[in-house]
């Protein structure tokens, strides 16, 4: 059995993160495929990815108890495993009603994946006495870009879609594998409600990650609208400022550890949330007076500002007193993950009344809440 202070135990946690964005991503390269063969028109398919979404902040909402009871390691190995067992289901469903169960079902797995894997993440930190979280998170991006990857591939390949998830099924089951004896044991046992209202300074951290997951959710979803609708880039290269914000944001990530020791938790989150705001700024003030080149820096501004936040975010939930340490992280997973849902078309809705531009400044003054809250958030643990 490896402990928790042991580099295996670290290992299995990166490759629980990456597992969780390596399964996640490879389900949008899918996306357009199952359209077409079950003749989906828009309004259904989204019907149909919300189950995705209802699945995970259901999950996430109950993993932490369940962790506490069961021990993370088994939710992490639990749900690893069934991530990986739905993604062909994905690719096969013959009708609608079967494709809305398997989307709710893998959104659960990655719900579940998700909170537990934080919080086996946060033990292992607290033992190694060092920052640890960003590159644990950064662990996921570098799932995600690899699973986009391959099921591309793939595809392109022309393999039908079953196998091509099938193939990747198998890796994710062989990592998980891997992962499985080598994932620190938990107690368990624990008792007490499946579900809680965050509350005290849970509830400020819980805010402050879905702010950041609505961020991130529409440079990805509307930051190549912007571009195009001020007239800074042509359709086809509006995709470029997502490209430079993720790979800012993975930069940000890996780096992320050292910076941490080296300032502290309060000081990213001061100095990072007033870059990620100021990007955004930058960004809208580039059609009168920067042009393309301050827009695309504004970008790398947001993600760079933005990429150590969250795991900051988890790692105060983690060592916060005022709920037990697995409800604390369950609820800004659910509220982080229902911003990234809710967020896109919320900024539509309002972009549809005041404008995009508009919409995008009020993101500014919302991640403006960040560096203001650095100290309130940072002083309890400071303290002890």
């Amino acid at each position: 059995m490896f402990s928790i202070h042991s580099g295996a135990t670290r290992l299995a946690t990166r490759i629980a993160f990456f597992v969780a964005g390596f399964g996640l991503a490879c389900w949008a390269p899918l996306i357009p495929l199952v359209r077409e063969r079950l003749q989906l028109d828009p309004a259904v398919l989204g019907m149909l990815l919300l189950c995705m979404g209802i699945g995970s902040v259901s999950a996430m909402a109950i993993t932490g108890a369940l962790s506490a009871r069961y021990g993370s390691k088994s939710v992490i190995v639990a749900s690893g495993c069934a991530l990986a067992a739905l993604l062909p289901l994905l690719a096969v469903a013959a009708t609608q009603s079967q494709l809305g169960a398997a989307l709710l079902a893998f959104g659960a797995a990655l719900g579940s994946l998700d909170v537990a894997m934080n919080l086996h993440a946060v033990e292992v930190e607290r033992a190694a006495n060092r920052p640890m979280m960003s590159g644990f998170h950064a662990l996921f991006s570098v799932g995600g870009f690899a699973g986009a990857a391959l099921m591309t591939l793939l595809l392109s390949l022309h393999l039908p879609a079953w196998a091509s998830t099938l193939a990747a099924a198998l890796l994710m089951a062989l990592a998980m594998g891997v992962a499985w004896p080598r994932l620190a044991r938990a107690d368990g046992g624990g008792s007490g409600p499946l579900f809680a209202v965050p509350r005290g300074v849970v509830l400020v951290l819980a805010v402050l990650a879905g702010i950041m997951f609505l961020v991130e959710g529409a440079m990805l979803d509307w930051g190549a609208i912007l571009l195009t609708e001020q007239g800074l880039v042509a359709t086809a290269h509006g995709g470029i400022g997502y490209i430079l914000f993720s790979v800012a944001m993975l930069a940000g990530r890996f780096s992320g550890d050292a910076v941490i020791a080296r300032f502290g938790d309060r000081a990213v989150l001061l100095w990072g949330g007033a870059c990620a705001a100021a990007g955004v700024f930058v960004v809208l003030s580039a059609p009168a007076m920067l042009g393309v080149a301050g827009a695309l820096a504004g970008f790398v501004l947001v993600g760079a500002g933005a990429s150590n936040i969250v795991p900051i975010l988890f790692r105060l939930a983690g060592a916060q007193q005022a709920m037990p340490a697995g409800l604390a992280v369950a609820a800004i997973s659910t509220v982080g993950y229902a911003g990234v849902l809710v967020g896109p078309a919320s900024i539509g809705f309002v972009a549809k009344t005041v404008g995009l531009a508009m919409s995008f400044g009020l993101l500014g003054i919302l991640l403006c809440l960040v560096p203001a809250s650095a100290h309130l958030i940072t002083a309890a643990r400071a303290a002890r």
